[in-house]
């Protein structure tokens, strides 16, 4: 069931809230929403699962390139907190998710209880950034659910040992069907947003992991990610020995998070973040 709620700004941001437990605030990819925790949701046990359209998402309101921000979209998850009466959750981030998640550490560490990552960390590789150059903001070619499903694995090099009709769901679930075709379900400002983001130097974002201190932290990595190197997961875990790190193999960007290695990985967490309380 998807609520509503209003941020300072006046923006209507969708959300679920969902289940009892420990709270974990599920933050999608770029130009995902809530839907990117389908897989994983049923397995987020004694969890109350809370997840957010962010701005220019899904079902939320489309407020314009300028607000589509990392922090901005922290601010809206702090808000969202505030809104549901909650002092910490745990923050499982996928992508652009982990990256709010590390604001959030920065910027709000005492509302955070825990962040998993889902590939990604401080360093982003350019290789990564230009294969999402190539499409964010662009409606696909393919004109049905079944037509880009059967394009999707010649797309996605990196995956293999997909389930049986994943790719159909994950068409399905992040694109809508029209008489003109596939349109994404995201503002398309966002591409203008994105691009805007990388311009030039990229910040140092390790001070953003260093302000994960006190809090327990994993990080689930696609073995043949082009976004996230073993190099920096490799730093993450040096800074950081006491993270919880799984390698998913057969996956590039993003893994689904249903998979064995990411299952464990979520599982040991979410047992050190109960434990820390």
């Amino acid at each position: 069931m998807t609520d509503f709620f209003t941020a300072d700004d006046g923006a209507r941001i969708a959300y679920s809230d969902a289940g009892e437990g420990l709270p974990v605030l599920c933050l999608a990819g770029l130009t995902r929403n809530m839907a990117d925790f389908d897989y994983v949701a049923p397995h987020l046990e004694r969890c109350r699962v809370i997840r957010m359209d962010y701005r220019g998402r899904g079902e939320s309101d489309y407020t314009g390139a300028a607000s589509y921000t990392v922090p901005r979209e922290a601010q809206d998850a702090v808000q969202l907190l505030d809104h549901l009466g909650i002092e910490r959750a745990a923050v499982l981030g996928t992508s652009r998710g982990g990256l709010i998640g590390l604001m959030l550490a920065a910027t709000a560490h005492d509302r955070l209880s825990g962040l998993c990552l889902n590939d990604v960390g401080p360093v982003i590789e350019r290789a990564g950034l230009e294969r999402i150059f190539d499409y964010v903001g662009r409606n696909p070619a393919a004109k049905t659910h079944e037509d880009l499903a059967a394009k999707l694995p010649a797309n996605m090099p990196g995956f293999a040992s997909v389930p049986e009709g994943r790719w159909l769901s994950d068409a399905r679930k992040h694109y809508e069907a029209t008489p003109d075709g596939l349109r994404i379900k995201y503002d398309p400002a966002l591409r203008e947003a994105f691009l805007a983001a990388f311009e030039g130097t990229s910040p140092d974002l390790w001070p953003l992991w260093e302000a994960t201190a006190g809090v327990p932290v994993a990080l689930i990595r696609g073995a043949n990610s082009d976004l996230l190197s073993p190099e920096v997961a490799a730093e993450m875990q040096r800074r950081r020995p006491d993270m919880i790190l799984a390698e998913v193999p057969d996956r590039a960007h993003v893994p689904w998070l249903d998979e064995a290695e990411s299952l464990a990985a979520i599982r040991d967490w979410l047992a050190a973040v109960r434990a820390a309380a």
